[in-house]
């Protein structure tokens, strides 16, 4: 009799990215890193153990947006009191925190639990080209072959 491999926690070997954001439309970029960070991309991929990689994003302020998202896309949030609802588009967003704006994707397409929380944590967004995680010596990931 076959049995299904479940990955275990202490097994899980990982590895570190790089992307490069700019020009890259938002959404599918928030795809690939959001399946990377659950370890879709992986044959060990097991749904309910963390089994996804690291993830650095950087030139988070080139990031595109097509069509009129800039201008329509509205992002919400309200700190529950009466009267409390902010909004922001998309364009103002990217302006001010365009690390927001790509966290913010990144993290509404993995599950809504603790699982998903941590794997959330696995994601660092950079506005420059700098990043402070050279000793890890991340590889970089070309998406445009992936989309």
């Amino acid at each position: 009799m076959r049995t299904t491999y479940m990955a275990k926690a202490g097994e899980v070997e990982r590895k570190w990215y790089v992307v490069d954001a700019t020009d890259i439309s938002l959404g599918r970029l928030s795809a690939v890193v959001a399946s990377i960070l659950r370890g879709k991309n992986k044959p060990t991929f097991t749904p309910h153990v963390d089994t996804g990689d690291y993830v650095i994003v950087i030139n988070a302020d080139q990031v595109k947006l097509t069509g009129q998202k800039a201008s329509d896309k509205m992002y919400h949030r309200h700190s529950q009191h009466p009267g409390g609802l902010k909004s922001v588009s998309a364009g103002e967003l990217r302006e001010k925190n365009s690390r927001r704006l790509i966290e913010t994707s990144i993290k509404g397409m993995l599950p809504k639990n603790t699982l998903g929380r941590k794997q959330g944590s696995k994601l660092f967004v950079y506005g420059g080209s700098e990043h402070n995680h050279q000793a890890q010596q991340p590889e970089v990931l070309d998406i445009t072959n992936l989309i």
